[in-house]
């Protein structure tokens, strides 16, 4: 005998979004199944509670966790694993103090988990993307046209809401995916942990590690080596954060918005695909269209990325060197990596419109390299004093050119200098003598 089947009304009350746009909507991002309504509240509620800046890293950061549980597990690291990354710092900074005058800038040295990759780095994060949201948030509040703002009334600011926590959605789907594949927290090139805090991640260099025939110590003290390279780099460099931090800034002014294009998207979705949503999120979906001024900004950001990552390379390179046969592989293990680029790494590129692997990488370790081949280690390191200094994006077309010119004979010199002028004008002023009468 068949079963009876459910009357309208026992489907309605059941499932009150019944016969409506929303029931689709709800499904496919349910695997099928019409969603907990207190759970779904709950989340609307934190998306939309109220927050400073663009950004509500809390439910950023709630995504991103959520998004590496998805992955699989993350234990935290035992005795034995940070046992053995504060062993690897210690040799590290040993052996980076024959490479390089630059002073060690870490203090201390941790494990992290993932998870603990997400808390300890969100801060940075968040003085990081905070800038290109403020005006992707603004963008798109500005591309409505003024008749619909009219008719929106006071739903404007609830429009402004609706951005901001899409545009936390996405970066949450970012950092989860990063947190999966990083190994340090300088391994993006940017200074995102507590300053003077080395900090590794034991199961990304066990990642890291599989299928390189390498021993496991070898890799760990290989990973920790950039990551003390990093640290001695942004401690030394203080003027290198503002740079980057003010060149992520200059790339978010002036953020447009194409509704027409992002209309397009949304109406080509299928609401029954959480995975098509989903693709369309980690994609780009909300990507800015990137103007002339913003690529200046663009080139001048992954210029300064692949000065520091090939200065690393280079000294990581020469500590190295007659010490460690494995360093030659492992180096070539980095940069096929660095070629590949990983998924996260694409989603974050998609995210904000940057490239976190420097393009011209190659060229800027040949210039370290041959300034240190003609001038010495200091002179190389001395560049880094002051911004004026520095090579730029031409000289990356030259890199033996910058290393040979007149104007870097004298870097070491110019810094000596500098120090020796600036202790001058701190001394007490001389007494003046009494006027004559």
């Amino acid at each position: 005998m068949a079963e009876p089947e459910d009357s309208d009304d026992e489907k309605n009350e059941a499932n009150p979004f019944a016969g409506t746009p929303m029931e689709q909507l709800f499904a496919g991002m349910t695997g099928g199944e019409m969603p907990d309504m207190n759970a779904l509240m709950a989340q609307m509620q934190q998306m939309f509670t109220s927050h400073e800046g663009s950004v509500n890293f809390d439910v950023a950061k709630d995504v991103a966790r959520h998004a590496l549980a998805a992955a699989g597990p993350d234990p935290s690291p035992n005795s034995s694993q940070t046992g053995a990354v504060n062993d690897a710092v210690r040799l590290a900074e040993l052996w980076l103090d024959q490479a390089t005058d630059i002073p060690a800038g870490a203090t201390t040295a941790v494990a992290w988990s993932r998870a603990e990759w997400i808390e300890s780095t969100a801060d940075t994060w968040h003085q990081l993307v905070e800038p290109i949201a403020e005006h992707v948030v603004s963008a798109m509040a500005a591309a409505i046209p003024e008749e619909a703002k009219a008719m929106a009334g006071p739903l404007i600011g609830m429009l402004s809401q609706a951005g901001s926590a899409m545009f936390s959605q996405q970066i949450g789907q970012a950092l989860g995916g990063l947190a999966g594949e990083v190994m340090s927290s300088t391994d993006v090139g940017l200074p995102l942990g507590p300053a003077g805090m080395a900090a590794i991640l034991p199961e990304g260099v066990k990642q890291f590690g599989e299928g390189l025939e390498q021993s496991d110590a070898d890799v760990m003290l290989y990973v920790t080596l950039r990551e003390c390279a990093h640290h001695r780099l942004f401690e030394y460099a203080s003027w290198l954060r503002p740079q980057l931090i003010g060149a992520i800034e200059e790339f978010g002014r002036g953020t447009t918005i194409d509704i027409s294009a992002i209309e397009s998207q949304i109406q080509s979705l299928d609401p029954s695909r959480p995975e098509e949503i989903q693709e369309a999120l980690a994609g780009g979906l909300f990507e800015p269209q990137r103007t002339p001024a913003q690529q200046s900004a663009l080139d001048r950001l992954e210029s300064l990325l692949a000065f520091i990552e090939g200065w690393v390379d280079e000294v990581v390179s020469q500590a190295t060197k007659d010490r460690m046969p494995s360093a030659a592989s492992l180096a070539e293990a980095m940069r096929r990596r660095r070629a590949a680029g990983g998924p996260a790494e694409q989603t974050f590129a998609s995210l904000v419109g940057l490239e976190l692997r420097p393009r011209r990488l190659r060229d800027a370790t040949t210039l370290w390299a041959a300034l240190r081949d003609r001038q010495g280690p200091t002179a190389r390191d001395a560049v880094w004093a002051h911004p004026d200094l520095m090579p730029d994006g031409a000289d990356l077309d030259d890199p033996l050119g910058f290393a040979q010119g007149e104007q870097n004979e004298d870097a070491a010199q110019s810094a000596e200098f500098d120090a020796a002028l600036n202790e001058l004008l701190d001394a007490d002023p001389p007494h003046e003598s009494p006027p004559k009468e």
